[in-house]
This record gives structure tokens, C-alpha cells and sequence, in this order.
């Protein structure tokens, strides 16, 4: 598929360009659009034929030796997001190459009019998950890239690397398959307090460099033009809702909170629809009369641009976490049972970590939380105390 987005010149312009590579590359990063402008004069004009027909096969040629780069990241929502930097940095050395990506189903909303990406691939793993996944494999090895970059480190993927055909096979040692990578990286999160974004640049340093690279994400305009009715007041957004209970602030202590917030503060519960009930609860439970239940009613990038404007967002260590660090929005992330050692913390220039002040044994308890507090008291998140959620409403 052939981009045409960012290119503002017209095929009028292109026919006066000194047609050699060196000054075609100079003059239109966007190549591919220059070439289907060509196309466009070859089978549209016939007086425009000849005049082009020796920059065309300059084109096509340019266009054959583009790199081509694949990032597989088929996990959650969170992992997806800490991912970009590793497309903001291929995009920052490699401005004229494809970058593509492989997402599970459900997460390809994040990316949509993204800048920098020529192509998602999208495994649905619900319906026909062998039979979409051989399909995957074919287009992957007829795309024919210079790198598959695997930030996944399950076998699935690991499997998808190997028999890529690409010239660099690069992932993770904690990958099954990692042997049979041509370059693979150590994965660790239990040691140091490395940011899971730099372990994730570990893959690229090598043909890159070592310098970090921001999380982002790009709300489109028509997001942003959506989001600007909210906007006319003062508000803060919260996200309650986690997959995992001891990672997932109680419902009691949101309540607590509205209660003691700002009456006249408007209040958005962003969320999932199935979060809807949880939001519907705090609210009533609240009595706070300036909350709307937003949750299951936009986009993942809808969020993300509420998020930037708001005067404080909350949630737990969970998702909304990394949609709020992509738009460098304000942040107050509430850790109950895990921790920010693990390298999941917020990154926006202006986010805090709140946590409990009592020293606990049992804590963390998990990597990625649990169903049940194992102790039975759940005090990594009893304890936490509710002026310090209050103290971050500017």
C-alpha cells in the first residue's frame, strides 16, 4: 500500500528536480508518494511519458533498496505502548525506511494515522489462530525485511523470527527460539530498576545508538477535535480498573477520594466496557455530582487525548499508565502490589508513584499481580493513604 500522507509537492514540482538518487532522496523523503505521482503522469498523460520514464526506473529502483523493518510485539495493551520507542528510534536513524508492525487484534487502534509506520499486520488469535498465523508467516517472508526485531518472548513469535528470512533475526534470550536468532539480548526485570522502554532498546543499540527514545503515541485530529468538548473545564481523569485484583486500588478507596475532592472538579472514569459497572459504583458510591462514566465509550487514542490536557490523571499500574506516559500527560500511578523495580513506571515529565509507607514483607507479591491477596489483608493497598492522592489535584 502506498502512502500519500505528509507530501505537500505536486507531480508540477517533481519535474523540475535534477533526477539523479543522491538529489531524489534530498528532495523527497516521502519517496513513495513521489513515486505514485509518477505513476500517476505515465498512465494519465501520454506527453508525460517520456519525460518521465527515466525517473520512474530511478524510482522503482530507489524503492527496491529501501530497508524494511518489522517490530513484533502480539502482547497487551501496556507492552504495545512501551514499545514505540523503538519506532521512534528505527524512524530517527532510518527516515526513509518501512517499518511495519504485528499486533494482536484489538490493538491496532493505537496506531492509526501513526506518522512513522508503512504497515500493521494483525494476528487474530480468537478465530483461526494456526491458519492466520501461516498466513502471517508467508506475508512476512515475502515482505522480505533487513530486520525482525521481536520484543515478544513467547515461542509463537519466536517461531514467526526465525523462518522470517529477514537478514537479522533479533529478540530476547528468554525466547525459545532466541538460539536460533542472529543476535539475542538479555531480558532481566527482577535485577536493577531498568525501564522495561530501555530494555526494549537493547535490540536496536547495536545499528542504532544509545541514546533513549521517547513513549509515544498520536492522537489524530479527528481525536483531538472529539476530546475538545470535555476540555471547557477543569478536570482530572481516573482509570480504576486492572485485569489483576492485588494491582487494582479498592473500590472503597476511590470513593474515599471523591469524596474528599473538589465538588466542583469534573471527573472522567476512562476504562474498558466491561469496567462500566466498577466506574458506575465509585460514582454512585461517591455522591461526587460532576463524574461522567466515559469508560467503553472511546478509543484508545481518544483516551490518550483526554489524558493530555487533564489536570491530573490516575490509575493503577496498569495500562492507562503507559497511555498517559505517550502523550506526556500528568500522572499519578497508585503501585499496590507490584513495584516501579519491575521497570513499568510512569514516564511523563510531571507523574508520581504513590505506594504504601509500610514495610511489607509479602510485597510485591507478583510480577503482574494476583486474583487474591495471598496474606488475606491486602495492605499494600489499605494503607495507602488518601491525602496523598488529593495533594497531586493542581
Amino acid at each position: 500500500m502506498l502512502r500519500y500522507k505528509g507530501c505537500k509537492k505536486t507531480v508540477k514540482n517533481f519535474v523540475t528536480l535534477d533526477l539523479n538518487i543522491g538529489h531524489l532522496q534530498k528532495q523527497t523523503p516521502h519517496i513513495e508518494v513521489f513515486a505514485s505521482l509518477v505513476l500517476n503522469a505515465l498512465f494519465n498523460s501520454h506527453n508525460n511519458y517520456k519525460r518521465f520514464n527515466y525517473p520512474l526506473l530511478l524510482v522503482i529502483f530507489y524503492i527496491g533498496d529501501l530497508k524494511k523493518y518489522l517490530v513484533i510485539q502480539t502482547a497487551s495493551i501496556g507492552d504495545v505502548i512501551l514499545a514505540t520507542p523503538v519506532i521512534e528510534k528505527l524512524h530517527s536513524h532510518f527516515p526513509d525506511a518501512q517499518i511495519d508492525m504485528l499486533l494482536k487484534k484489538g490493538n491496532e487502534s493505537l496506531f492509526k494515522e501513526h506518522p512513522f509506520l508503512h504497515k500493521i499486520l494483525v494476528w487474530d488469535k480468537k478465530t483461526d489462530k494456526y491458519k492466520n498465523f501461516r498466513k502471517l508467516l508467508h506475508i512476512i517472508r515475502d515482505t522480505h525485511y533487513e530486520a525482525v526485531i521481536n520484543l515478544q518472548r513467547f515461542a509463537s513469535t519466536g517461531f514467526l523470527t526465525i523462518n522470517s528470512g529477514a537478514k537479522q533475526k533479533i529478540g530476547f534470550n528468554k525466547n525459545p527460539f532466541s538460539l536460533l536468532f542472529t543476535k539475542r539480548v538479555k531480558h532481566t526485570i527482577r535485577e536493577g530498576s531498568r525501564h522495561e522502554t530501555e530494555r526494549n532498546l537493547d535490540l536496536v543499540r547495536s545499528f542504532t545508538d544509545e541514546n533513549p527514545s521517547p513513549i509515544k503515541l498520536y492522537p489524530t485530529a479527528a481525536n483531538l477535535a472529539k476530546m475538545s468538548q470535555y476540555k471547557t473545564v477543569k478536570y482530572i481523569t481516573i482509570s480504576p480498573a486492572s485485569l489483576w485484583f492485588t494491582k487494582q486500588y479498592p473500590k472503597e478507596k476511590w470513593i474515599d477520594f471523591l469524596r474528599k475532592s473538589d465538588a466542583g472538579i469534573q471527573v472522567y472514569f476512562l476504562g474498558a466496557a466491561n469496567d462500566t459497572v466498577l466506574c458506575d459504583k465509585i460514582i454512585k458510591g461517591s455522591g461526587h455530582g460532576n463524574s461522567l462514566n466515559l469508560s467503553g465509550k472511546l478509543s484508545l487514542l481518544e483516551s490518550a487525548a483526554l489524558m493530555k490536557d487533564a489536570a491530573m490523571n490516575y490509575m493503577n499500574d496498569s495500562a492507562p499508565l503507559h497511555l498517559a506516559s505517550s502523550v506526556n500527560a500528568k500522572t499519578t500511578a497508585i503501585f499496590c502490589s507490584t513495584v516501579t523495580n519491575f521497570g513499568f513506571g510512569p514516564l511523563s515529565d510531571d507523574s508520581v508513584v504513590i505506594e504504601t509507607k509500610e514495610e511489607l514483607d509479602c510485597r510485591p507479591c507478583g510480577l503482574h499481580g494476583l486474583k487474591n491477596c495471598p496474606k488475606k489483608h491486602f495492605k499494600c493497598a489499605s494503607t495507602i493513604e488518601t491525602q496523598e492522592l488529593l495533594n497531586r489535584i493542581i
